[in-house]
């Protein structure tokens, strides 16, 4: 099939909804041998049967319920296009498929997200995890709209998209409050035997961190290491360790694994990126998620966790 006929696919959705050829034609104000033919030559194109009879109406064959859910996107696509196009709001929400990278903390990826959700458009957000090069993956095949990463693209990854950094922050240590007091006197040499829960060697964080430990002759006491951040984080809740996060969210992971900081250091910094094969965003969404980012949640971080780290001293 080199390409597919519009108007013969058109007529199987009208038909297809109906479920009754008679009918059909009448509101399309076609007769039925017409709309019977050029169904016809659809299945010659494709080489499929659409339909089969039952009785005096017509059933899907599953290649039909294939056909028809794809015919259901194009034409609901395109009455968007046109109603968008005159000016008249489509009714449906925006959909934004985003692809968030495992080792992205929730935390993050939620406060990156929320603003997409307080747009005054309404949109629907699908949000898929995996690893970076899954998701970067599907996003060349356009099955996800943008990916939230820790990383730009890796070099050996061949996928024409584009790294749009978000921001960046530095680094709090976290533990419960007995251990989180032992250590906060003398960081950040007293992380040194202390035990520690890390991410897994994948990650970038768990890379800066080792080399930042190394560098200053710190040796923790490795007693876990994490794909999910936030299973990370409930084992530093029972109190199995220190653990480090984003200082953007240290005040919230505070509250809410009743956990306390120990100290941050801007000599490891995380920073954020949303990969889209757009050079120039255009999804208002995409754009909201961007521009949200770097002038109110990255804004004056290293000068917030400056100050907070005077005060642990």
């Amino acid at each position: 099939m080199d390409k597919l006929n519009y108007h013969h696919l058109r007529l199987f959705w009208a038909v297809a909804h109906e479920g009754n050829l008679t009918r059909a034609s009448w509101n399309l104000h076609l007769t039925p041998q017409t709309v019977s033919t050029q169904i016809h030559n659809l299945e010659d194109s494709i080489g499929e049967k659409l339909f089969q009879r039952s009785g005096r109406n017509l059933v899907l064959t599953d290649a039909g319920r294939v056909a028809l859910r794809y015919a259901d996107d194009i034409f609901t696509t395109g009455q968007e296009l046109v109603e968008t196009l005159r000016g008249q709001p489509s009714g449906r929400p925006l959909r934004l498929v985003i692809g968030i990278a495992e080792v992205l903390p929730k935390l993050v990826a939620h406060h990156l997200i929320e603003p997409a959700l307080q747009m005054d458009e309404p949109v629907r957000i699908i949000c898929r995890e995996g690893t970076s090069e899954k998701l970067l993956a599907d996003l060349a095949v356009h099955a996800v709209d943008m990916v939230l990463s820790d990383s730009p693209i890796p070099p050996a990854v061949s996928v024409r998209a584009y790294n749009h950094l978000l921001g960046k922050c530095g680094v709090a240590f976290m533990a419960r409050a007995p251990l989180a007091t032992k250590l906060r006197k003398g960081f950040p040499k007293s992380l040194d035997a202390a035990p520690a829960l890390l991410p897994s060697e994948s990650a970038v964080l768990r890379r800066d961190l080792d080399g930042w430990f190394d560098g200053l002759g710190i040796q923790p006491a490795v007693a876990g290491e994490f794909d999910d951040s936030a299973l990370l984080k409930v084992f530093g809740q029972a109190g199995a360790g220190f653990f480090a996060i984003p200082s953007v969210i240290a005040a919230e992971v505070g509250r809410q694994y009743q956990v306390e900081r120990i100290g941050t250091t801007e000599e490891v910094t995380e920073q954020f990126y949303a990969i889209s094969v757009e050079r120039r965003v255009s999804n208002p969404a995409v754009a909201a998620i961007c521009d949200a980012a770097r002038s109110e949640l990255f804004v004056g971080t290293s000068s917030r966790d400056a100050k907070r780290k005077k005060k642990t001293r």
